[in-house]
């Protein structure tokens, strides 16, 4: 049976552009999604009659709200990991390069459509950097930092920031994307490492940061040969990261696993915090208004007391 399509309107197209904004979700149906970055569209796609179906809906849904776009990138959505690929062009001039720029709420993050299945950018995350900027941290703790946006979001607001990842490329992005703000990197650390062997270690030499990020993948292995699974491993990470957090210090748990809703987060949270004697309020984003419900990352704040 085909799903309603879920197309943004010209009234939330306006508000993005009028707070600095050209990075979101345009429509989401049961077998895919279309992105905005920049001028550029991506359609992320389980089948492909859900990938042609959302071309065509496309062209019409930008004539019918003045929505001038460049290329158009697709991506198959596999159902396991290692068989995920980059983005093809199927609209657009080949020569150009792959990279762009997008902007939220006036911060630049460039994107890169060749670079594998992940372009830079999650655009599920935009709520959650802007509480970055409301709560406006001193010191900041991204763990699986990827491409750093949260630390330009700290950083924009005066923050310190300590990014972790395995990937050295990762990472590199991360400076580029501060360097596109012009913001100096002189005070943020960019460490390649495993982050569950970061965290102890900084704990070790008496580190402790007022906003801690926790958004890992579903999957990843070090180059030892160590894995983590989110399922697994979430409640080991966020109890060495309670280690690193102070009184009155903010904690973002983030996934995107489909097993791990929001409810589930909160039980793992309340089970961490017994285990390390401490307490915590808990506190939720307001939903995005381009994101159907139970759709994008489930995310939770904790504000411990």
């Amino acid at each position: 049976m085909r799903t309603e399509s879920k197309w943004i309107d010209a009234g939330l197209l306006r508000d993005f552009q009028a707070e600095g904004t050209d990075a979101h979700r345009l429509c989401t149906i049961e077998d895919g999604w279309v992105e905005r970055f920049g001028r550029d569209v991506l359609i992320s796609f389980k089948r492909v009659p859900g990938r042609e179906r959302l071309i065509r809906e496309l062209q019409s849904w930008a004539i019918s709200v003045r929505f001038e776009f460049g290329r158009i990138f697709a991506r198959f959505v596999p159902r396991k990991n290692e068989e995920r690929e980059s983005a093809r062009l199927i609209f657009g001039d080949p020569a150009e390069n792959l990279r762009t720029i997008a902007t939220e709420r006036h911060l630049k993050f460039g994107v890169d459509f060749g670079a594998g299945y992940s372009v830079g950018f999650f655009v599920d995350q935009r709520e959650n950097r802007r509480h970055v900027r409301h709560i406006a941290p001193k010191r900041l703790l991204n763990c699986f930092a990827y491409t750093c946006s949260f630390s330009v979001s700290a950083a924009c607001v005066g923050a310190t920031t300590c990014n972790v990842d395995l990937s050295k490329k990762s990472l590199a992005r991360g400076r580029e994307n501060f360097a596109l703000n012009s913001l100096p990197t002189v005070d943020h650390r960019f460490i390649a490492d495993d982050v569950m062997a970061v965290l102890p270690r900084l704990a070790r030499q008496g580190e402790k940061f007022d906003a801690i990020i926790l958004d890992p993948p579903t999957f990843s292995r070090s180059p030892g040969g160590k894995a983590f699974h989110v399922e697994n491993d979430f409640g080991k990470l966020l109890l060495d990261a309670l280690d690193l957090a102070p009184r009155d210090s903010h904690l973002l748990l983030s996934t995107n696993c489909s097993t791990l809703r929001e409810h589930a987060l909160e039980v793992m949270a309340r089970y961490g915090l017994k285990t390390a004697r401490r307490a915590a309020t808990f506190h939720r984003q307001p939903p995005l208004p381009d994101f159907p419900p139970g759709t994008g990352a489930s995310s939770i704040w904790l504000t411990l007391r």
